[in-house]
């Protein structure tokens, strides 16, 4: 077959013309050098993700990473009563770092179909853990989809500063058209209890200042929950005293799919899991502490139910599982793809 402009070109012919001329390139055929080869970019840093979005039945939930430290510990955080040597063997059988940890601050959105509702603020400027390395619930809401303005509900776990300090902004409410739900028992205590003669360092104090701060200029837009309680369809309140005196868990439920977002049941999801017996620094009282831990981790583990950990590693969304005495964490997959 001839072509319009000359003889036809077998493929054989081709494939050997194109040897050639790579040929020539390689020996320096080529009028011009080829271009140097570009030098590796600059290293771009750790990356994580800020944010983590499921279906619950009708529910869209999303969790919010509200800080990223790296701290001391988990003792004495966990297992004050124990020998820190006790705590480190821990972190060591279960291939962690011995005296650091990075806890979880987990905020948790739940978008019903009817509200916008979040389950605990962050640390905002004045929290557990300072900006830089806390306070992002404000700016990590936009990358995640929402705006402060749209949140309708806030419903506080506890009174803590990593809970409540994210609710004002410049002295302002950062949710500025929120009604605010809490525990009766919580609200009642910080409301009612001077704590002005502890050491500032002491988390009763910070709490206190904090309450005065961000709670109260906002106390009419407060309603309270007591255990069993209804904060909107399908989601109900669980008493989980101890960590405070009104601390409370969340049960979620919607279309047979269930959630349970329980607050600071867990400080570390190795530690207070293998151990639940162990004081936490943080719980006002340890016993009930205790208790509450034990009682939270047997229902999660019974029934399966899925868990939004405050504290532990983000996306802090898991599993509860018993083993042996204790129980333990198992952090989610792709449950809730299939």
């Amino acid at each position: 077959m001839m072509s319009p402009s000359g003889p036809a070109v077998t493929r054989r012919e081709a494939l050997a013309a194109g040897a050639a001329l790579a040929a020539g390139s390689l020996l320096g055929g080529c009028e011009s050098p080829p271009d140097p080869i570009a030098a590796p970019p600059a290293p771009e840093g750790p990356a994580r993700p800020s944010h983590y979005r499921f279906r619950l039945g009708d529910f869209e939930v999303t969790t919010i990473s509200d800080a990223g430290a790296v701290i001391d510990g988990p003792w004495p955080i966990v297992g004050e009563d124990r020998e820190p040597a006790e705590v480190e063997r821990l972190m060591r059988e279960n291939l962690l770092p011995e005296k650091k940890f990075r806890p979880g601050f987990t905020p948790m959105l739940v978008h019903t179909g009817r509200e916008l509702i979040l389950f605990d603020t962050g640390n905002g400027p004045a929290g557990f853990v300072p900006r830089p390395y806390g306070g992002w619930l404000a700016e990590q809401l936009g990358p995640a989809g929402f705006a402060p303005g749209q949140v309708d509900v806030v419903v506080l776990s506890h009174l803590h500063p990593d809970h409540v300090g994210g609710m004002m902004e410049n002295g302002k409410p950062l949710f500025p058209r929120a009604r605010y739900v809490t525990g009766q028992v919580e609200y009642d205590h910080w409301s009612s209890t001077d704590y002005s003669s502890a050491s500032p360092e002491e988390n009763v104090y910070k709490t206190s200042r904090l309450f005065q701060s961000n709670v109260a200029p906002v106390a009419d837009r407060f309603s309270f929950v007591r255990p069993d309680g209804e904060v909107a369809p399908g989601i109900h309140a669980i008493a989980a005293y101890g960590h405070t005196p009104g601390h409370l868990a969340f049960h979620l439920e919607s279309r047979g799919k269930r959630l349970l977002f329980w607050g600071d049941c867990a400080h570390h999801e190795v530690a207070s899991l293998a151990h639940p017996e162990w004081h936490a620094l943080f719980d006002m009282d340890k016993e009930a502490g205790a208790r509450t831990r034990r009682r939270i981790y047997q229902m999660a583990a019974e029934e399966r139910i899925p868990v939004v950990g405050y504290h532990t590693s983000f996306p802090s969304v898991g599993f509860v599982q018993k083993a042996s005495s204790a129980y333990r964490w198992v952090s989610v997959t792709y449950q809730f793809d299939a």
